[in-house]
């Protein structure tokens, strides 16, 4: 067993290494390991599993929620959430950097896509903040880690990709991902206002304070935010009342993101086309690599990995905690050369029978693997959100990981939290 898995993963490595597509890659893998070490064909089993993980109404909620984000990225959202949130963070300690957390949090509620939050809400902040004499690197920090929840608060593509892939209900991942959501945004702003208060208020890393508004201003501003609030309220609404499956709340909150686009007057024929040829490439890579990680299932049940790698593993007797601190650990590494949805598929391709043998709940399991993969985004060399924040500023990569390690070691912070207090996750979920 040792040396067939170590053929495959040097065999995926090496693919993954010389550039070809992820989803190459995975078929690649999976058509040399079932050719080498089975008597199978590989040809029918390819095209099986093609058909099978290619069809599905389940499926279905992914190319509508990417639409969904394309059509929001394009019609000026971030503008009327900056406009909205500020006047109000003014006397919280850490002001207008709180606009990344918060803004990140409400933008990734409606989009799903952890580098389109990135994007969206940097191009507003990241100026402003600059301008306004805020600490660059917490900028940086709060937007690269806060702009990852677009990956767990739903509508969540990766929640979609693994819940067709386990079997598991899409409407209790996304119920589950919102606990977690919203604890992560409360410790990245619970830590953000003691370094205000410790650090940044001393060395004027906090900016300068706008001038104050009246009431009514606020609230004036406010109204902006009520679309955003209307459609986040519907989707999730929608789906935990029973009233919608995840895909019929998609597909209004592809009607809704049109209207909203449309009443702020950013919404033409050019953005449409736009934002659906765009929608259709990524939902496109994405449902290649969903068959490409099924017919890689398929090859390892097959030359029986996973199965034999679980029994090594219950013979060795680790606890469920051991168990979880050393699959935190291979993730992260595994993470640092592969994306999040490859991570997701390769996980539960190789090592979901070790987890159902110890007993993880898949729905919390699920959520908690979101959570890996979001640190990931934040993790050299393949973090897609540093790249964004690069792109964004000009900063070297190294600059902008250092930025992020307090919310990296918080994220970890959360894991621990969960696993401790389960309900955070299954709570919602439970009660549906």
């Amino acid at each position: 067993m040792l040396t067939l898995s170590l053929v495959t993963a040097l065999i995926l490595f090496v693919l993954l290494g010389s550039g070809v597509w992820i989803a190459f890659a995975l078929i690649g893998t999976a058509w040399m390991s079932l050719a080498l070490f089975t008597a199978f064909e590989p040809g029918p089993i390819l095209a099986s599993d093609f058909w099978g993980s290619s069809y599905g109404w389940d499926l279905t909620a992914l190319p509508m929620f990417i639409w969904m984000g394309e059509i929001l990225f394009r019609s000026g959202l971030a503008d009327n959430m900056f406009r909205g949130l500020s006047p109000w963070l003014n006397r919280l300690p850490g002001r207008l950097l709180h606009t990344n957390i918060i803004g990140s949090g409400m933008f990734a509620a409606v989009c799903g896509s952890s580098a389109a939050t990135c994007a969206t809400v940097g191009k507003m902040t990241v100026p402003e903040l600059e301008k306004r004499g805020y600490d660059s690197n917490m900028a940086i920090g709060t937007l690269a880690s806060a702009s990852t929840l677009g990956l767990l608060i739903p509508p969540s593509i990766m929640l979609i990709v693994y819940g067709v892939v386990m079997e598991q209900s899409i409407s209790r991942l996304f119920m589950a991902g919102i606990g977690p959501g919203a604890l992560i945004l409360a410790l990245f702003m619970g830590f953000l206002i003691g370094w205000a208060l410790l650090i940044g208020n001393r060395s004027g890393g906090t900016g300068v304070a706008a001038p104050s508004m009246s009431l009514r201003d606020k609230v004036r501003n406010s109204w902006q935010l009520l679309p955003i609030v209307a459609l986040i309220g519907g989707i999730i609404g929608s789906i935990y009342g029973g009233l919608a499956s995840p895909t019929e709340a998609a597909a209004v909150g592809v009607v809704l993101a049109m209207l909203i686009a449309r009443v702020n007057g950013h919404f033409d024929r050019t953005i449409f086309r736009d934002s659906l040829f765009a929608a259709v490439r990524t939902a496109t890579m994405i449902a290649f690599i969903i068959a490409g990680a099924s017919f890689l299932t398929s090859a390892m049940g097959f030359t029986q990995i996973p199965s034999q790698l679980a029994q090594a593993i219950a013979e060795m007797g680790l606890s469920p905690t051991a168990l979880l601190v050393a699959l935190t650990l291979l993730l992260l590494v595994l993470g640092c050369f592969l994306d999040g949805i490859s991570l997701i598929l390769l996980v539960t391709s190789i090592i979901m029978p070790m987890i159902e043998a110890a007993g993880f709940d898949l729905i919390w399991f699920g959520i908690y693997l979101v959570i890996v993969v979001e640190m990931s985004q934040i993790t050299p060399p393949v973090g897609f959100n540093l790249f964004v924040i690069q792109g964004l500023t000009g900063k070297d990569i190294l600059t902008i990981t250092k930025a992020t390690i307090p919310f990296f070691l918080l994220m970890l912070f959360a894991i621990a939290l969960m696993y401790r207090f389960p309900a955070i996750a299954l709570y919602l979920p439970q009660a549906m």
